[in-house]
């Protein structure tokens, strides 16, 4: 099989998979309960949700480590655990893939900021966080670590270094940016093109946003990006809108079928690797795989 940069150097778009945590929830995950603790109390569970994203037509699953790293499991009282989740994570995902596709291992932010940016560790202390996380994903069997949904460029170098530092894997690196009355910035100020920019100079094989936009605003951010690297591949997640409580219940509005609507323009505006995010389930995925496809046979005659 050829590796995952190899198709994306070919000129492929690749599909990766949508919302983990809604997921997890709509299986019966707690409120407070640890997501990623799953991966030992319920391996079936989250094996089926990968399955089930490659069964729409997923080229890349996602572990579910996000909040894997010693820092963010501590609370929990899990920081002790950190090797065998995160390889029960990545072996469990692998397990559902087999040789159809990759594993990109959730890596993300530890819920503290460094001390340079008036937080409570050092960038040190965060290094290490994620050398711990990311080293035992790899032994997992990743096929690539997917450092996601950061806002602190600071911590994202930490995490992107760590990775390229400590494994031979390629390094996707996502931001989460809000949309501000001057253009989108994430909650520490970076543009999408300085985010780009500085986790590309750090090392990252693949930059791009998830999180926190509809596909609509994710399309506006692709072209920034695009435009501040002309060269480097862009992996998009976007949720399913931005949700909002009906009847006391949390509601993504973004249809599958709106969603694959927006696929066209989201290549057009460079984008390699398309998924979801919070509010997406299989039938988004799903979708957007069948438009991503059928743009490609229509190009191919």
């Amino acid at each position: 099989m050829k590796s995952l940069m190899e198709r994306i150097a070919q000129g492929e778009v690749l599909i990766s998979d949508g919302a983990m945590g809604t997921f997890l929830h709509a299986e019966g995950l707690s409120p407070g309960e640890c997501p990623e603790s799953w991966c030992i109390s319920h391996p079936g569970a989250v094996k089926g949700i990968a399955e089930a994203y490659i069964a729409a037509g997923s080229d890349i699953v996602e572990t579910n480590s996000f909040g894997g790293s010693s820092l963010k499991l501590q609370p929990y009282g899990l920081a002790d655990k950190v090797q065998e989740l995160n390889r029960a994570a990545a072996t469990l995902a692998k397990q559902a893939m087999g040789e159809k596709g990759y594993v990109a291992a959730s890596v993300g932010p530890t819920g503290h900021f460094a001390k340079e940016e008036y937080g409570d560790v050092s960038t040190e202390e965060l290094y290490e966080a994620f050398m711990g996380q990311i080293t035992a994903l790899a032994e997992g069997g990743a096929d690539a670590i997917c450092v996601e949904t950061m806002s602190s460029l600071v911590e994202a170098v930490q995490a992107i270094k760590a990775a390229k530092e400590n494994t031979k894997l390629p390094v996707i690196c996502t931001f989460t940016f809000d949309q501000k009355p001057r253009g989108f910035f994430t909650i520490m100020g970076v543009s999408p093109e300085r985010a780009a920019e500085g986790a590309a100079a750090a090392g990252a094989d693949i930059v791009g946003a998830n999180c926190g936009n509809g596909i609509a605003n994710m399309i506006q951010i692709s072209k920034r990006m695009r435009a501040a690297l002309p060269e480097i591949p862009i992996l998009i997640q976007a949720n399913a809108g931005m949700p909002k409580v009906e009847d006391g219940k949390t509601v993504f509005q973004e249809t599958p079928e709106y969603m694959a609507s927006q696929v066209k323009e989201l290549i057009e505006a460079g984008v390699n690797i398309i998924g979801g995010c919070c509010g997406t389930t299989p039938d988004h995925i799903a979708a957007m795989a069948k438009a991503s496809r059928a743009m490609f046979k229509v190009a191919e005659r």
